[in-house]
């Protein structure tokens, strides 16, 4: 039975003229499936609406070809035959109980028009945003008329899709009704730019056309910015104050956030849970109308504590909503324990920067709820009584023996070192990671609930333990370690000199307690979040830090997890010496020699010592060998071995994650040669969208 503790959170709240079941509200987020893939999109949101969530939002859905976002993907409302795709997630998130949010907005010289090639529109004359070679014309007045009602004709149709809330969207610096309030997107000298009173007014009028057009069924939400972090130019918390007052009754909802994206979303490694409280606190207080907000809640008392201090009247949630759906369900029934917990990794956002369906590190089931028909709570039953041998009990290992025990499968997992976890648990001893530690903890609780599972620590297996073993099916899921060759993307012949250096470290012997001290070069040849961490965790040790990379900027790829500018910003403050465009040419333990990567010309660092963060080398030695005895496999009652995670290629904890559940989904399942997953076709007669 749920703990009465959290009974204020399954009060119903009136918003307009729809009251929520629950004060559990999955705010707009993007997904990467959008208007092109609706099916997949539809089934995505359901899960959450069966998972108890009271409000299901869409992403930011485009209201008119001036608005396109392309090549990014979103939800649409061009015309009236974007009507049905949004129409088939309504009925998906209705059949559940839950209300249906779209959030509507025109992203003014934010867009990119590429597809549809219009051009750009904005408050004033300014560049695209985003570097297109392009810019943006100032709005005439009959621009702002049309744009109105752009959006008046975009929220009829979300009503007739069957929306329950409609949003007016000015948050994230992705919209038209913010630019409008932006001092430096809007140099205005009309009735809509100048005084602050002027640059909300465009906001106040496509509120109130809205209400107007819409408001006697659909409830109308405003998603506003209280702060951007930019200064003067931008929405300053003190000038959000002053709009909230001014418009504090017009909205039935207030969504509240910090801009943009990278600070509203910010990974868990440079914000703790509820980080955004002092900058939305205030609104509350200034509006009789129900406050949302975010703060990537996971802990239900976290949730209630926001309730009843004032701060908010509903529970916004992205991330939390995407690692687990049925994160309401299990409060209602008393199931806390069972929460899989939001890490703050960000391989979410990751599946909208790079338009590919969603992901999620600790829900491998997200984005494959229609293309593979998974449930995040759900598992077929087993095949048969066969027995089953994990050998690793890292991210692959465990969740493969978890979801192999949620089947009904008697597992046996084998892990060598005298703890579990493998790399989620040496990774979460970093710096700012101690949240991934949720990725073997939440696994860690559902096998201790399971009978047929048996952990065994502190245990290395060779292949005749493996075939004395007796088990039917074996899958090896023993992970990987970081090379000292300097093998990598820039140096396929690797870096002579490095691998037998005393004074070359890698990630591994920093996360084993191998320190080095005095003046340390960190080279990053890999991208992501690994060398920043690593120069993190040497600045605490009080080394004198360079950063190298081949690269033209730091750890790029962590722009598609949002880590990117807190990642310079700590840099900066942490003293990092920072050398982009150079790659190695060779470090004798005392001079390290780099080479521009432009032009050739060579330079010299003193150094004491090199961290090198290039590439890894799966464990698979075990695999080789059961694979050269493959003739003794039937004598020892085998019938199938199997590689996964780091341990077959090495890859994100998300990959290590999915291939363990992807090896319990498919054990003794029947094999295709076809296409393993459903793709969306369009017909030769237009409009005809399957509603399955």
């Amino acid at each position: 039975m749920r703990d009465p503790r959290y009974d204020i959170l399954f009060t119903p709240v009136r918003i307009g003229p729809v009251t929520t079941r629950n004060r559990f509200f999955q705010v707009p987020h993007c997904n990467g499936m959008g208007h092109s893939q609706p099916l997949a999109h539809a089934a995505m949101r359901e899960v959450k609406a069966e998972g108890g969530w009271g409000v299901v939002s869409t992403e930011e859905c485009e209201i008119h070809p001036s608005s396109d976002l392309s090549p990014y993907i979103e939800a649409r409302l061009w015309d009236d035959r974007d009507i049905p795709a949004l129409a088939l997630m309504c009925d998906k998130v209705h059949a559940h109980g839950a209300l249906a949010a779209v959030e509507l907005s025109h992203n003014g010289p934010t867009a990119s028009n590429l597809y549809s090639r219009e051009v750009l529109i904005a408050p004033s004359h300014q560049p695209s945003k985003y570097g297109y070679p392009s810019q943006a014309r100032a709005m005439t007045r009959e621009d702002i008329r049309q744009y109105r009602r752009w959006h008046r004709d975009a929220a009829l149709r979300a009503k007739r899709a069957g929306m329950d809330i409609i949003y007016v969207y000015a948050a994230h610096d992705l919209s038209l009704a913010m630019h409008f309030l932006q001092r430096r997107r809007n140099q205005r000298s009309d009735e809509y730019g100048g005084s602050l009173e002027n640059r909300v007014r465009l906001l106040r009028e496509v509120l109130e056309d809205t209400r107007d057009a819409v408001g006697d069924t659909c409830a109308v939400a405003l998603r506003f910015a209280t702060e951007e972090l930019l200064g003067p130019g931008g929405v300053e918390l003190a000038e959000a104050q002053d709009i909230v007052g001014m418009l504090a009754e017009l909205p039935d909802l207030w969504d509240v956030n910090v801009a943009a994206w990278y600070n509203d979303s910010v990974p868990s490694r440079f914000a703790p849970e509820g980080a955004q409280e002092p900058f939305i606190s205030f609104v509350k207080k200034t509006t009789t109308k129900p406050v949302v907000g975010v703060g990537r809640f996971t802990s239900p008392d976290s949730m209630v504590s926001q309730i009843r201090r004032g701060v908010l009247d509903l529970i916004g949630a992205a991330r939390p909503s995407i690692a687990d759906p049925y994160l309401p369900r299990k409060i209602d029934e008393g199931r806390v324990e069972d929460i899989r917990e939001c890490i703050g990794c960000n391989i979410c956002v990751s599946g909208d920067m790079t338009i590919t369906p969603i992901r999620c590190t600790q829900n491998p089931t997200m984005g494959e709820e229609w293309r593979k028909g998974w449930h995040p709570e759900r598992m077929p039953a087993k095949r048969s009584s066969a027995r089953v041998l994990v050998v690793g009990g890292g991210p692959a290992g465990l969740e493969a023996a978890r979801a192999l025990g949620q089947r009904g499968y008697e597992v046996s997992l084998a892990e060598a070192r005298r703890e579990l976890g493998g790399r989620v648990t040496r990774e979460a001893r970093l710096p700012g990671l101690a949240e991934w530690g949720r990725v073997r903890d939440w696994r860690l609780g559902q096998l201790n609930k399971l009978t047929d599972v048996s952990l065994y620590l502190d245990s290395e297996l060779t292949a005749q333990d493996v075939l004395d073993f007796g088990a039917e099916h074996v899958v090896l899921a023993t992970g990987c370690h970081w090379r000292r060759d300097g093998f990598g993307r820039s140096n396929g012949l690797g870096i002579d000199g490095l691998k037998d250096s005393p004074h070359v470290y890698t990630l591994d012997d920093l996360m084993d307690g191998r320190m080095p001290s005095g003046r340390v070069a960190v080279f990053d040849d890999d991208g992501f979040y690994y060398a920043s961490i690593a120069t993190d965790l040497l600045r605490l040790n009080n080394c004198e830090v360079s950063y190298v990379t081949t690269e033209d900027s730091v750890a790029p790829w962590s722009v598609n997890t949002l880590d990117y500018r807190h990642i310079r910003k700590r840099m900066a403050k942490q003293g990092v010496w920072v050398m982009v465009s150079h790659n190695i040419v060779s470090f004798d333990g005392a001079t390290l020699v780099l080479e521009n990567t432009w032009d050739g010309q060579l330079t010299e660092q003193r150094c004491d010592a090199l961290v090198t963060v290039t590439s890894r080398l799966p464990h698979d030695a075990l695999y080789q060998q059961l694979r050269e005895r493959e003739t003794a496999w039937a004598d020892s009652g085998i019938r199938s071995l199997r590689c996964i995670g780091d341990a077959e290629a090495p890859g994100l904890i998300a990959h290590a994650i999915y291939a363990g559940h992807r090896y319990a989904r498919e054990l003794e399942e029947p094999v295709t040669d076809e296409v393993p997953f459903k793709r969306h076709f369009h017909t030769a007669r237009e409009n005809d969208l399957r509603r399955e």
